[in-house]
């Protein structure tokens, strides 16, 4: 059997080496069109801050080391530039020439290409650049070297602009970022990603939300935004997003989908006969609502190549779809999400609930615990786990991988709370905020709490609710109070009930939602019609911080 596969890195690579330990007498092939068949993309932001400070740890294997252990002819410099579904050949071109190789099994794995908006004077521009390869690094990291800038401009603030911003910044850059949408990290919700704003401002980031690049002017060094504003940069970071690379598979009459990305069914199958695509350049299915999507991400694409290695070879194996799990680093600071967001159930006219859980990295006697702000979404009829986000300075990454991990293993906020993890003082809490997520959403789910979210708290009041804060008198001293909020302490409630009006529908917050939770209870139990605030003032004054009275 020869297979020639191409494209290398996660999807490509993963499915060479699985193959060749399947096959040891497969003739495999892979064709790479740039000089690195294998190499850490997600690590290239971490070398230009230097924290990666040997460029040759970015290339995680040679041509020469994977002939030498798996006996794979790989290919640099060498471009598939056509398909011939009828010979069964691709047209590859390299330095030398052009000439047709053969294959019994052909996988696509071309990956995904910056997407690279029109603008006036943007192919004049002479220091714009894009990050997804060695060289686009190499030439980002010569340029910082021999021109010196000054001021950075970050176009787009997803993962690697944000990503990007903080190593420019760790270079000793101004930094400015653009993005067209009304907040940084588009996948989380709002109040979410509102952490990560703050974050950015500290360490000096001037942040331009809901603008666009207009126009480029005097070869780049002033962008124009669409609201009228004119931007000094010496550098600028185009990252606004990916689209796959399908130029070779249209070729071959490959039948495409959303965004233009390859169709493949289960078993990585294209439209056309023993041509399987795997990586950024697939559509695949979002697992928790079956949803075509793109998911551009390098964990999935490692998983297909080696399952559709296993298709090749005869095993049953199904491209089960992926979920989106993804987590960025923003100084000191780190967002997390998995699954779907409200933006998505929104548009899905899913009907869902949401939990806000403010907990601890680890027990929070011990030093040094961080907080970690931590949102569930879910179905309420039936439990079913649609997404989860966090941020926070510690182990968020271990509270949205286990949440990643229910929803892949089907669980639902039932099984939550029973979910058992190591414990000790330095390592987490007897009670993790995963578990209290679970705990919080199963009180909704059986009528034991109700909540409203942030965003409703001012339209409740307006229809006559009054807010109950049961904070202590210090904590509306130091922290400040909500407008129009009556103090009661928790721990004077039951003592000074006849403060309270039994006609008025009530809200009650406290800091961060537990002592307002058992406020709640204590009045519904007296007869008073009760809503809990979900985040209590902590979530709230950081979202609507003009609403706080000092």
């Amino acid at each position: 059997m020869k297979v020639v596969i191409v494209g290398g890195v996660a999807g490509g690579m993963s499915a060479a080496t699985r193959l060749r330990r399947l096959n040891e007498s497969a003739e495999i092939i892979v064709l790479e069109k740039g000089p690195y068949v294998s190499f850490a993309n997600c690590g290239l932001p971490y070398y230009v801050a230097g924290e990666i400070e040997e460029r040759n740890d970015l290339l995680v294997q040679t041509p020469e080391a994977l002939q030498a252990r798996f006996e794979l002819d790989i290919r640099p410099y060498s471009e598939a530039v056509a398909i011939d579904t009828k010979q069964k050949e691709v047209a590859v071109r390299t330095i030398e020439g052009e000439y047709k190789l053969s294959y019994d099994k052909l996988i696509l794995s071309p990956g995904a290409k910056p997407f690279i908006p029109s603008a006036k004077g943007l192919e004049e521009a002479k220091n714009i650049f894009t990050l997804r390869s060695v060289p686009d690094v190499d030439a980002i990291t010569a340029f910082i070297e021999e021109e010196n800038p000054k001021k950075a401009v970050i176009i787009g603030a997803g993962f690697i602009g944000l990503e990007m911003a903080e190593s420019l910044v760790h270079r000793g850059l101004d930094v400015t970022i653009i993005e067209k949408a009304p907040q940084v990290l588009p996948p989380l919700d709002e109040e979410m990603a509102v952490y990560i704003t703050k974050e950015l401002n500290a360490n000096g980031i001037e942040l331009h939300t809901g603008a666009a690049a207009e126009s480029f002017e005097e070869e780049g060094k002033v962008i124009v935004l669409d609201n009228g504003e004119r931007l000094e940069s010496d550098i600028t970071l185009m990252s606004v997003g990916v689209k796959p690379e399908t130029n070779l598979a249209l070729t071959a009459g490959i039948e495409t989908g959303l965004s233009g990305g390859i169709l493949v069914n289960e078993q990585y199958e294209t439209s056309q006969k023993d041509i399987y695509a795997v990586g950024d350049a697939i559509v695949v299915k979002q697992q928790i609502n079956g949803e075509d999507t793109m998911i551009a991400l390098a964990s999935p694409a490692n998983r297909q190549g080696r399952q559709v290695a296993d298709v090749i070879s005869g095993l049953p194996r199904k491209n089960k779809g992926s979920i989106g799990t993804a987590i960025v680093r923003v100084f000191n600071q780190t967002a997390a999400s998995t699954g779907l967001n409200e933006r998505q159930l929104k548009q899905a006219n899913e009907k869902y609930e949401i939990v806000h859980i403010q907990g601890k990295s680890h027990a929070g006697y011990y030093p040094n615990a961080g907080t970690i702000l931590l949102k569930l979404l879910f179905n309420p009829l039936n439990g079913k786990i649609y997404g989860a986000q966090a941020v926070g300075e510690d182990g968020v990454d271990k509270r949205i991988d286990i949440i990643a991990t229910a929803i892949k293993a089907g669980m639902s906020v039932h099984e939550l709370p029973e979910l058992e993890f190591t414990y000790a003082p330095p390592y987490g809490s007897a009670k993790d905020p995963v578990n209290m997520a679970g705990y919080a959403a199963l009180n909704i789910i059986e009528g034991v709490s109700d909540s409203i979210q942030w965003h409703e708290l001012e339209a409740r009041q307006e229809e006559g609710y009054l807010l109950l804060d049961v904070r202590n008198e210090n904590e509306l001293v130091n922290n400040g109070r909500l407008k129009g909020a009556m103090n009661i302490p928790l721990d004077q409630l039951r003592e000074r009930l006849s403060e309270v009006p039994k006609h008025q529908p009530i809200i009650v917050s406290c800091h961060s939602g537990l002592r307002s939770y058992i406020a709640e209870r204590i009045l519904k139990q007296k007869g008073y019609k009760v809503k809990n605030l979900d985040g209590a003032f902590a979530l709230y004054s950081t979202v609507r911080p003009e609403k706080v009275e000092k």
